[in-house]
């Protein structure tokens, strides 16, 4: 039923939980899975400049590079998709990315790196609900963690 199973991530635990749910959707159908990453930027300050949100992004960006070449050694076919945006605008852009690709579903987390930033901003995942166009799967935390 889900054949393209497409798995948003910014390389936090609660995104790590739902890595497993992609991959049994995927594995499930026989499918494969497209992993997001969007980085995003602050806003341009007095020089103009943007920077990107989180401090260690090469780590980030390193660890999910190991876990997409993770997928694919163990039989899941699987591709990486980059994009960028303005802070709050990574729901759009995997938005986009699913329609691009027909992905029949969405995985995601329900908490990203801070829950602070959700409350901010507001939820990747509560935006996705709205403006995905196909179906998402919200995994929530492991009952009794805080996040």
């Amino acid at each position: 039923m889900y054949k393209k199973v497409l798995w948003a991530t910014d390389g936090s635990d609660a995104a790590d939980r739902a890595l497993a749910h992609a991959k049994a959707l995927a594995a499930d159908a026989g499918g494969s899975v497209t992993v997001v990453y969007c980085e995003e930027f602050t806003l341009p300050g007095k020089g103009g400049g943007s920077l990107p949100i989180h401090a260690n992004e090469d780590e980030i960006q390193a660890k999910i590079e190991r876990q997409v070449a993770e997928l694919s050694t163990n039989g899941t076919p699987a591709t990486l998709e980059r994009a960028t945006s303005k802070v709050g605008g990574a729901a759009h852009e995997i938005a986009e990315i699913a329609g691009r690709e027909h992905a029949d579903v969405i995985v995601v987390g329900t908490r990203g790196r801070t829950a602070l930033a959700g409350l901010l901003i507001g939820s990747v995942t509560q935006r996705l609900l709205h403006i995905g166009p196909c179906p998402v799967l919200a995994v929530p935390p492991e009952r009794g963690s805080d996040g």
